[in-house]
């Protein structure tokens, strides 16, 4: 598991998760990535920044959505999204945890970003979490998805069958 920064004493009091490719691994074997992303609600957006600059981080540049790329003293990348989504309050409410203790968005919700972001690599990040995922823990994902993103429901049930597909596979010698 790489280390990542500690950012929940510099949080403290701000509702946050990370989300990206350090998130997965709450839900899947931890993939590479080489940035750290973490999801705001977007009225805190200010703030976290002006805390993470006492904390010793500066903006490096503007990201291509709401928010900023930070790098830590250590040289970190650090993407803070500043989020709006319809589901934002509820999935920062109730983080889920990762395999080192630290707050990630829960399954549904990262699901729902990544068929947003329509990349290949989110794309097989959320085959990959689904077939990892428990029947009850698919219906939350499925519940979820037809509520805020009902257009991606075919999509989702191949993305699960794909995944689910792969865990059967044997793995190549």
């Amino acid at each position: 598991m790489n280390p990542w920064p500690d950012l929940r004493p510099i949080l403290k009091g701000i509702k946050w998760a990370i989300v990206g490719g350090v998130a997965t691994r709450a839900y899947m074997p931890e993939r590479m990535t080489k940035d750290l992303d973490i999801v705001i609600h977007k009225n805190d957006g200010e703030m976290v920044i002006k805390q993470l600059e006492q904390a010793g981080y500066h903006k490096a540049s503007q990201l291509a959505v709401p928010g900023y790329l930070m790098i830590s003293p250590d040289g970190t990348e650090l993407d803070v999204l500043f989020g709006n989504y319809p589901w934002l309050k509820k999935a920062l409410d109730k983080p889920s945890q990762d395999p080192a203790g630290y707050p990630v968005i829960g399954l549904p919700y990262i699901t729902l970003m990544k068929l947003e972001a329509q990349r290949a690599q989110d794309w097989a990040d959320v085959s990959r979490m689904l077939g990892w995922a428990s029947d009850a823990d698919l219906d939350k994902v499925r519940a979820a998805v037809k509520q805020y993103a009902p257009e991606d429901l075919e999509d989702l049930e191949s993305l699960i069958f794909i995944g689910k597909k792969e865990q059967q596979s044997p793995p190549n010698p």
